[in-house]
């Protein structure tokens, strides 16, 4: 299902988002592990990326198998780091002719060995690029980016944050979800900043549990 469609609904919504596998071992032990959750019935799963070879791969594999295998809606990550738009296209065009529909857009954290994000060779610099990208060339794709009510490290203030932040959502995408966060009022503060801008896709908290490898995430009004 669509991830706007999704979170049209007026219910309560909740997702897990895993880590994505390193080996065929922990890719197969983490599939059962998905599937045993299924009967708790999540508005959608999402699958993190990894920055580069064998990982990638594994998470592109995960993420075709959890779509043929289960009834679970995927959210699958995709980042600018390490992979041109050529590579970038290929990606999308495998996911979109197994039938998934969303894509989680992040410009991604550094490559392992590099102290800064560098722009790969005819690839992206900004999410923004990689949303616009994806609705130009898949527009039926639902599209998630990132926000961050701690702030970015890598953003002066929050002024320009949230200027980045509309660039994305201008591009096309269908919603935000925040990294986590440890006090409340950092998310209502988010949320309002948001408001102010002029952003008006939903806003979806992102949680990490103390006591679970999972994230969820529950929906904030838009």
């Amino acid at each position: 299902m669509h991830i706007a469609d999704i979170l049209k609904q007026q219910a309560p919504h909740f997702s897990f988002e895993y880590f994505p596998p390193k080996t065929e071992e922990t890719s197969r032990s983490l599939f059962e592990s998905i599937k045993e959750l299924t009967p708790l019935k999540p508005s959608y799963v999402s699958v993190t990326y990894g920055a580069g070879g064998s990982t990638r791969q594994l998470t592109h594999d995960l993420v075709v198998r959890l779509q043929k295998e289960t009834q679970l809606t995927i959210v699958s990550h995709l980042t600018c780091v390490g992979a041109g738009k050529d590579e970038i296209n290929d990606v999308l065009t495998k996911y979109n002719e197994n039938g998934i529909q969303n894509i989680m857009a992040l410009r991604g954290d550094p490559a392992k060995g590099q102290a800064q994000f560098v722009q790969p060779e005819n690839g992206f610099g900004y999410a923004a690029e990689l949303v616009a990208f994806i609705k130009k060339h898949f527009p039926n794709m639902g599209v998630g980016v990132a926000g961050f009510p701690e702030g970015h490290p890598n953003t002066p203030n929050r002024l320009k944050e949230i200027e980045h932040l509309k660039a994305k959502v201008d591009a096309g995408a269908d919603y935000i979800c925040t990294q986590l966060f440890f006090e409340n009022r950092d998310f209502y503060d988010f949320c309002e900043r948001c408001e102010i801008a002029g952003i008006k896709v939903p806003i979806i908290a992102g949680i990490m549990p103390v006591t679970s490898q999972y994230y969820n995430s529950y929906v904030c009004s838009p």
